[in-house]
């Protein structure tokens, strides 16, 4: 069996972003839904956060995958449960396979505009980042509604003057356009933010051979 959704999927642990639809509400912990695309499938994402720590959640065909990452870039596991084939995995990404993803994401600068608009109930602000090395600029969506911890902050959009609702997150070379649709202060699971007991630890490469990558 492949699972080829890898690339895209990455960038959302390592860019994390959480907000709500509620003005002005300061969260230290809850869980965000968001739309995107994967290999031209639209998927909805969990993404349970607090302080320290966020864990991503989405399925792809028969696979529930589950994204791990900390607050300070140190840490990062993908956890792949495809009971229908007996798969039970994680790998665990060392400190310099973590630096090459973070050295990958684009540097931005950041233009705010003066247009306005309601996105899923957030009231936001159109900004236009700006890729200098790549010449590329991009339109985004941000809002001040709310406060998050800081590993709710995508990292390369931490200087954007708010947080983004409607974003291109960017991985690997790769780019896809996100959009949050709501969010609650609700608790994660038990074990959320853990790797189960009974899954075999793996590497990176291991993973990126299973799925059918190089």
């Amino acid at each position: 069996m492949k699972i080829k959704f890898l690339s895209v999927a990455l960038g959302f642990a390592l860019s994390a972003t959480v907000l709500t639809a509620s003005a002005q509400k300061t969260y230290t912990e809850g869980v965000v839904t968001y739309g995107t695309s994967m290999r031209g499938q639209q998927v909805e994402i969990k993404e349970y956060f607090r302080a320290d720590s966020v864990a991503t959640s989405f399925a792809a065909g028969p696979a529930k995958i589950k994204l791990l990452a900390d607050a300070n870039y140190k840490f990062f596991a993908v956890v792949v449960d495809v009971s229908a084939f007996n798969v039970k995995k994680a790998a665990i990404y060392t400190p310099d396979e973590i630096d090459q993803v973070v050295s990958g994401m684009p540097t931005l600068t950041f233009a705010p505009t003066a247009e306005t608009k309601q996105i899923s109930g957030f009231n936001c602000k159109k900004v236009v980042a700006t890729d200098a090395k790549a010449n590329k600029t991009y339109d985004i969506w941000v809002t001040t509604d709310v406060t998050v911890p800081a590993s709710a902050v995508p990292k390369y959009y931490a200087a954007a003057g708010g947080f983004p609702v409607q974003y291109t997150a960017f991985q690997q070379g790769q780019s896809t356009e996100v959009t949050v649709t709501s969010v609650t202060g609700d608790k994660a699971p038990a074990g959320t933010f853990g790797i189960p007991a009974d899954f075999d630890k793996i590497t990176k490469d291991e993973l990126s051979a299973m799925s059918g990558g190089k």
